[in-house]
């Protein structure tokens, strides 16, 4: 559990005065930072309010003693006059969505630990459960990590009389009032102790589709999710190069950033291999490209925090790209099938990724996941967004302004875009992979190993079975030769 928190002194004390300038009466928001289990400690580097939902209404009002709604109200002696007899009603489904969109848009080390509330004293008292109820509801949207803890951060603004509390908001039982316990708030330089660290990871997996996958209806959605799941657990094991250096011991990084990461994966077996001779194979899916991590930590935290974060922002980002893919399935046709234009043999399919696998493994299909860009943010730190392959940098500013109410970048060119390779999914049908037709117009990554070295690639090999084929030939020929042998010897002796 959290013991102490410290905020961004400069950012809580903007979001302060911009709350004593408004007529508004109550608003709800996110909490932007760190939760350090370690350290007993949160990290608060901004607050981010929650934008009117499509119809125009708040978030959040004030409700009085019989039920009645004030949204309308707004001045102060409003505030006055109603505090001691309202409670306050949150619209829990627009804020967790808000947290859900918003955490997509952070890196390494960045979460989405809370929210907070501007109401006066006595609301807050009279509304205890429903803050804890909101809470929770935005820790589901946006989980902390795959070995999430209990605990989140509900930070009170009070405007009468003017001070700042915050509790920790345990959510391992029933919520009931008793789930919030006071913690140490106090405000401070938090953003400019922060170190970064960035890393470009290379990878290309061949992922098996097993006959099973199809009659039990899995979607491609499943299959990829699936895929990057046990692909999160082989990362856990890869050892780490900084800035140059084989990372050996766990202690701090005392150096100043930003860092250079390369993450190299342990040899394993061809999973492709191992697992075409247990089960039969109907399709295979192709998943390569590059991943581009950012993540801030405090100088305080060891090397091992900074590489499970690290390692956590990659499998994220792809998982990230994957709801945003089959978010926007329904409305747009992203499939691109082999045998159409004369100049590229693509066409459309027309099939959205969370239809059945079935459907891509008909024909060669190619499936371009979103770009991840990086936007400046606070004090020199990123936050990132992801762009669809049709879509310009423009289109992020009205996302930032929406989602993060912080200004639009004035040049685009302050954007960074990493990615050369962004992650794209190859599919195509079993028998057509192991065929040297495949293999000539196939994916680079499919007939040849990368040529690029990155350090974090995980590199399965090479398919072997056109050199099962090759070997296949060489055999038969030496046997042809062998039998033209004994008979010419036949003869001779004859």
């Amino acid at each position: 559990m959290v013991k102490a928190v410290i905020g961004e002194q400069s950012r809580l004390q903007l979001a302060e005065d911009r709350l004593s300038q408004s007529p508004i009466f109550a608003q709800v928001g996110l909490v932007i930072g760190k939760l350090s289990s370690r350290l007993d400690r949160g990290l608060v580097f901004d607050l981010v309010p929650t934008p009117p939902n499509d119809a125009g209404e708040p978030p959040c009002s004030l409700v009085d003693a019989g039920g009645k709604d004030n949204k309308k109200k707004g001045s102060k002696s409003t505030k006055s006059s109603n505090d001691s007899s309202s409670s306050l009603f949150i619209d829990n489904d627009w804020v967790a969505e808000h947290a859900r969109q918003v955490s997509r848009m952070l890196v390494g080390g960045v979460k989405v630990v809370g929210i907070y509330v501007w109401v006066g004293d006595s609301t807050f008292k009279n509304s205890t459960l429903t803050l804890c109820q909101a809470v929770k509801g935005v820790a589901g949207a946006a989980p902390l990590s795959d070995t999430d803890w209990d605990d989140r951060l509900l930070i009170h603004i009070c405007y009468s009389p003017r001070r700042w509390t915050c509790r920790n908001c345990s959510l391992a039982s029933n919520i009931t009032s008793s789930s919030l316990r006071p913690c140490d708030f106090q405000m401070g330089r938090v953003l400019s102790s922060l170190q970064g660290f960035r890393c470009m990871y290379n990878f290309d997996m061949r992922l098996p589709i097993y006959d099973e996958n199809v009659m039990n209806t899995e979607t491609l959605n499943d299959v990829l999710r699936n895929a990057i799941s046990i692909h999160a657990k082989e990362l856990k094991g890869a050892k780490a190069i900084i800035d140059g250096n084989l990372v050996i011991e766990d202690e701090p990084c005392t150096s100043d950033g930003p860092h250079e990461v390369e993450l190299l994966l342990p040899l394993m077996k061809d999973a492709f291999l191992e697992a075409s001779s247990q089960k039969e194979i109907v399709g295979v899916l192709f998943l390569t490209g590059s991943v581009c991590s950012y993540a801030y930590l405090n100088s305080k935290e060891t090397i091992s925090q900074v590489l499970d974060e690290i390692k956590e922002d990659i499998i994220m980002s792809l998982r990230n790209r994957l709801d945003i893919m089959c978010d926007e399935a329904d409305g747009e046709t992203g499939m691109i099938a082999d045998g159409g234009s004369e100049t590229n043999n693509d066409i459309s399919t027309g099939e959205p990724a969370n239809q059945s696998i079935l459907q891509p493994l008909r024909k060669q299909c190619t499936l371009p996941l979103p770009r991840r860009v990086f936007i400046p943010w606070l004090a020199g730190t990123f936050i990132c967004d992801y762009l669809q392959p049709s879509e310009t940098l423009e289109v992020l500013k009205d996302h930032v302004v929406e989602l993060l109410s912080m200004e639009a970048p004035a040049d685009v060119t302050a954007i960074i875009v990493p990615e050369d390779a962004p992650p794209t999914l190859t599919s195509g049908s079993f028998w057509g992979v192991i065929t040297p037709s495949y293999m000539a117009t196939g994916p680079e990554s499919v007939s040849s190993k990368s040529e690029h070295d990155g350090m974090g690639k995980l590199s399965i090999g090479k398919s072997s079975t056109p050199g099962g084929v090759s070997s296949m030939v060489a055999v038969f020929v030496l046997l042809l030769s062998i039998l033209a042998g004994l008979v010419l010897y036949a003869r001779s002796c004859g």
